[in-house]
């Protein structure tokens, strides 16, 4: 199956498409940055939070290390989820348009497959800089390892075997993106269609400026972004705790031992803390940023397309 670029009109709403995902990952992402670090935290049992909460955790950040703490990390997010969110919008778009003929107009199949074809792609190319600000993001004030964004990546990729070290955790990153971006994208999309056929009057209002019919209203918008991010961290969040400490094995003696595979990893996390306070560790939190994260990126992509022009489609 081929994309095809037909005229210098399609390279144009390709870079529009690019532009409104790139700039609807940062605006969540920097949403929620002080909850992604303490979560980082948390779920890696960080010897100085791992005893506390989500609110007595943020707060001791700001005590410890002041308050721009919370932001600790941001930057190299900042630098990933723009390539990140770019691809995984306008990626899901294409899939969408290529797969929606295979399964008919109302199965929404396509949008699930779309989705989770377009989260692993995002996550393919843009990985090892995750793991490098998670890394950033796991420091302590006074204990650091890192200096920098080069220089992590440098010394992961010298000190801890090369570009394998900085796909550590790739593939349970893999296996919880096909639901996550699956369910996100499938369930934004079912809710958006709901709303706009069955409530139109109170989920909708009119617009003129692109397709001259309705769009979902800012507040509707925020509502079907946030259950729809909500019923992708249910399935998803096991898989991206075993992620996490992956990523972060290296950081000290103690946790060398997650180095080691996916399952043998999730085995460990199972036996040593169970469930809830293993597999689901700091899955409150989760919901706390998931919601708005996915919330705030969704209505922004959409309000973008607008913006830009988008909704007629893109032919490719």
């Amino acid at each position: 199956m081929a994309f095809r670029v037909e005229s210098e009109r399609d390279y144009g709403v390709l870079l529009k498409h690019l532009i409104a995902g790139g700039v609807a990952g940062m605006c969540s992402k920097t949403t929620v940055a002080p909850l992604d670090r303490i979560k980082i935290l948390l779920q890696a049992h960080s010897k100085h939070y791992k005893h506390l909460g989500v609110l007595s955790g943020l707060k001791e950040v700001v005590q410890r290390e002041r308050f721009f703490a919370l932001y600790k990390g941001n930057f190299a997010q900042m630098i990933r989820i723009f390539p990140y969110a770019a691809t995984q919008y306008t990626t899901f778009e294409l899939y969408k348009k290529y797969l929606g003929g295979l399964f008919g107009k109302h199965t929404h199949i396509d949008k699930f497959l779309a989705g989770s074809a377009a989260g692993v792609t995002a996550v393919t190319l843009t990985y090892p800089l995750d793991i490098i600000r998670a890394r950033l993001a796991f420091q302590v004030t006074g204990e650091h390892l890192y200096i920098g964004i080069i220089h992590a990546g440098i010394t992961i990729f010298k000190k801890e075997g090369g570009i394998r070290a900085l796909y550590r955790g790739f593939w349970p990153t893999i296996f919880g993106m096909i639901p996550y971006a699956g369910f996100s994208f499938y369930s934004f999309e079912k809710l958006k269609y709901l709303c706009m056929k069955y409530a139109p009057n109170y989920f909708c209002e009119k617009c003129d400026r692109n397709t001259g019919g309705l769009v979902l209203s800012i507040p509707a918008k925020l509502l079907c972004g946030g259950i729809a991010g909500a019923i992708a961290q249910s399935f998803s969040y096991p898989l991206d705790v075993t992620r996490r400490r992956m990523q972060l094995a290296m950081m000290s003696e103690a946790t060398h031992k997650y180095s080691s595979g996916m399952l043998q990893t999730m085995k460990m996390i199972y036996r040593e803390n169970g469930i809830m306070v293993g597999l689901y560790r700091g899955m409150s939190i989760n919901y706390v940023r998931a919601i708005p994260m996915i919330s705030v990126s969704f209505t922004t992509y959409e309000i973008m397309k607008q913006i830009l022009q988008l909704d007629t489609g893109m032919k490719l």
